[in-house]
């Protein structure tokens, strides 16, 4: 019997160079797949509505739609992934998103734009984090935080690549035709790399030795998992609005809208710095500790950005904001296997995620309707940040299955 702590065995698995082939893969393919199915939207959508005289909030919603529906199909990929591996349910992913972006891309009526995007959503609960978590936390065994951060930062530039790719097509071109380009785009990336990348052993999963057949339903159905899924999806939640209002958010505080969107790519680049430094922060900190602490920051960092009027130190706020998004990423990616092993990781995440990809995916108009709720956005920050302190105190409190 093997425990949490024994590497896969190499004939199960694969040799350092196939590992290295999957992470480079992993990495061009997320890259890919974000600044494709996700970025491009904020740079298209505002043409989309000119275009088609539909309103941009119903845009927006049909955007909204793709990613509650990710968020459901990520249940069943992931007890897929955990079967089968990574391979065919990723390749699949990405022969969907093609036909889905020319739907959308060539859509003339709200129903048809609506169903594009629901097919995309299906491409992307196959393609984007959680199941490129599953596929490293498998095959990595006990270096899979390292590669984890490394996909991670990989895939942060997403939205530097592929946003500018986008703003450009849009400009020269048409929003659809912007679609078209980038769906063919994805199709000649991603389908190759996640079909050649991606090949290989699955390797049976390390588990804690206590574990039983079926601890795995048990598992999900715990206080603590429950607990820890409901403080995560508030962390994101408060993360996620606050990162997507940050614009609106500035400018009430005498920014100008170019400030404002500088101010935004600095917290973005943040981000970057924050997953950087997760390696020696989880060498220095218990799971329990950093979970509850990371989520706290977040709350307290976006509470700040309510409170703060000094330009200076808003931009400090955000920059700060968007290391611990960062670092936040990697708690989430890594709270499964760091309490109940890999064996069941991938239906696991899956039923973890879900709720917190609902969360975000809710999280831009929820802001904005705080903001008039509350009559400010300043007040909606320290909404959101009381939101996310509650989460951090629900996740010192139960999750005591880690120390």
């Amino acid at each position: 019997m093997t425990t949490i702590d024994d590497p896969p065995q190499p004939s199960d698995g694969l040799n350092s160079s196939g590992l290295r082939r999957v992470l480079v893969a992993l990495c061009l393919t997320e890259i890919t797949s974000w600044g494709i199915l996700y970025y491009a939207f904020p740079v298209v959508s505002v043409s989309i509505s000119r275009d088609t005289g539909w309103s941009s909030s119903v845009v927006v919603a049909a955007f909204s739609v793709s990613q509650l529906v990710a968020a459901v199909v990520g249940i069943p990929v992931g007890r897929v992934l955990d079967r089968r591996g990574p391979r065919w349910v990723m390749t699949a992913g990405s022969v969907l998103a093609v036909p889905a972006l020319i739907v959308i891309a060539t859509a003339h009526t709200l129903p048809l734009f609506f169903a594009g995007w629901m097919l995309a959503g299906v491409a992307m609960g196959a393609v984007l984090y959680p199941p490129a978590f599953a596929a490293l936390t498998r095959w990595y065994g006990d270096d899979y935080v390292k590669a984890l951060m490394i996909l991670t930062l990989a895939a942060g530039l997403a939205s530097t690549v592929f946003a500018p790719i986008a703003s450009a097509l849009v400009e020269q071109f048409d929003w659809r035709t912007t679609y078209l380009t980038l769906a063919i785009a994805l199709a000649v990336i991603t389908v190759p790399a996640h079909a050649w990348g991606l090949r290989g052993g699955w390797p049976n999963p390390a588990h804690p030795v206590h574990t039983k057949a079926g601890d795995h339903r048990r598992t999900r159905r715990s206080p603590e998992f429950l607990t820890l899924t409901l403080a995560l999806a508030a962390g994101a939640f408060a993360a996620s609005a606050g990162a997507f209002n940050l614009v609106p958010l500035l400018i009430e505080q005498g920014f100008s809208p170019g400030l404002a969107a500088l101010t935004l790519g600095l917290g973005g680049a943040g981000q970057v710095v924050g997953r950087l430094l997760y390696l020696p922060l989880a060498a220095q900190t218990s799971v329990r500790v950093r979970t509850a602490s990371v989520i706290a920051v977040t709350g307290l960092s976006t509470a700040w950005l309510g409170l703060a009027s000094s330009v200076a130190v808003l931009i400090g706020i955000a920059i700060g904001a968007g290391l611990v998004r960062g670092i936040f990423t990697l708690i989430q990616a890594t709270a499964v296997t760091d309490r109940w092993g890999a064996e069941h990781y991938g239906h696991l995440n899956g039923i973890m995620s879900a709720p917190i990809v609902i969360v975000m995916a809710l999280a831009p108009w929820a802001g904005t309707v705080l903001s008039t709720w509350a009559g400010s956005y300043a007040q909606a920050y320290l909404v959101l940040g009381a939101t996310a302190v509650f989460g951090a105190v629900l996740s010192a409190a139960r999750t005591t299955s880690s120390t």
